[in-house]
């Protein structure tokens, strides 16, 4: 009885140290973000706010307690699922309808990015001098989770991993709007303004409303899970957006409603997702200042690649150079979409591309998972 009230006690302790750690982080992305919407950057200030405040406040708390401590797990999935229902009931049935034509460009991304990957990563493990194991999983344009911890179960470079894979991530979600020379016309103090109105005036039918789909969302989430749908959160908030508007076409009482997630709530989900991606940057351990400049390499390969595949999509279609450059992007898709859904740049064919890139990527894990013995007897005969 005593070891397990002991056990209850420790769990229950280390529960309120995370979301306390959580709170703090929140609040200071909250902080950051506001400083960022002042100097203009509205698009990504939430997200980059979220990844500095999680970078600083893991990085402090392991300087302080000198114990291990492990991203956020659940603050990322309800990040997701908050961004997937925005995502979700922006999207008009009618526009996703029409891409069908463009099948094989959305199919061919994927393929070109994975196997540039599989280029880059081979020049990166020679330039780096390590394994050809270690450079595939670094420069694989998948989730960092993931990569990070197939890396830990097969590999002793988890660190190297990890840092190539946060530096391209965090680079494509800082940079793309920056590099695709995006104007935004609204003035800071305007936004700030209506972001402080937008929380104040929220009706509570509106946050009725947004309980109500929130909760459609974590059952559907739940069950996706079970179904082991890849990033489950994601994919089916989205989908339970679009049943909305799906519905909306047959019901003119739901088309009436036109709902759209409160702004506070589209802030706490990009806050989420970048919180979770700065802990990983305060978690990821000290590396030679050689092996980080090395780093930059694969990165910088990586959005070449990105560069020239947008180049390829706009000689195949019709679409913008904003739009290729967004759909080609070797970001995380939830960050991607959103930022082409805050730049209102057609939202529907990035939101297609990225889900079938996340689609692709995620199947084909299972294949590079059969080739890692190879690789590594390859490496002991070497």
């Amino acid at each position: 009885m005593l070891n397990s009230e002991r056990l209850k006690a420790t769990a229950l302790n280390r529960w309120v140290e995370v979301y306390s750690i959580l709170a703090i982080e929140g609040f200071l992305a909250v902080l950051i973000g506001f400083g960022l919407v002042v100097l203009g950057l509205t698009g990504v200030a939430w997200m980059l706010g979220g990844i500095a405040a999680g970078a600083i406040v893991i990085s402090s708390y392991r300087a302080l307690t000198h114990e291990p401590i492990q991203p956020n797990r659940n603050a990322r999935k309800a990040g997701q699922l908050l961004i997937g229902l925005t995502i979700g009931l922006s999207l008009q049935h009618r526009n996703l309808s029409a891409l069908s034509a463009h099948l094989l460009v959305f199919l061919g991304l994927p393929v070109f990015l994975m196997l540039a990957g599989a280029l880059i990563g081979v020049i990166y493990s020679r330039v780096e001098k390590t394994d050809l194991l270690t450079g595939l999983l670094a420069t694989t344009p998948g989730n960092i989770g993931v990569m990070a911890s197939i890396a830990a179960e097969y590999t002793q470079n988890t660190a190297l991993v990890s840092l190539v894979q946060l530096m391209r991530f965090t680079t494509v979600v800082a940079g793309m709007p920056l590099l695709a020379n995006v104007a935004f016309t609204r003035s800071s103090n305007d936004e700030v303004d209506a972001i402080v109105q937008s929380i104040i005036k929220i009706s509570w039918t509106d946050l009725q409303t947004s309980c109500l789909f929130i909760g459609i969302a974590l059952i559907a989430a739940y069950f996706g899970t079970k179904l082991r749908i890849p990033i489950a959160n994601f994919l089916c908030a989205i989908a339970v957006g679009l049943m909305f508007e799906v519905l909306s076409l047959s019901f003119p009482a739901i088309a009436q409603l036109d709902f759209q997630l409160p702004i506070f709530l589209n802030l706490i989900g990009q806050i989420l997702l970048g919180i979770t991606i700065g802990e990983y940057w305060g978690i990821n351990p000290k590396l030679k200042i050689l092996s980080i400049v090395r780093s930059i390499v694969p990165v910088v390969l990586m959005l070449i690649a990105a560069l020239i595949a947008a180049l390829i999509i706009q000689s195949l279609t019709q679409w913008d150079w904003l739009t290729c450059l967004l759909v080609a992007s070797p970001g995380g898709s939830p960050e991607m979409i959103w930022i082409a859904l805050s730049l209102q740049q057609d939202p529907e064919i990035i939101t297609a591309g990225h889900l079938v890139r996340l689609l692709t990527i995620n199947l084909s894990l299972p294949f590079i998972l059969a080739l890692i013995p190879i690789l590594q007897s390859e490496n002991e005969q070497s």
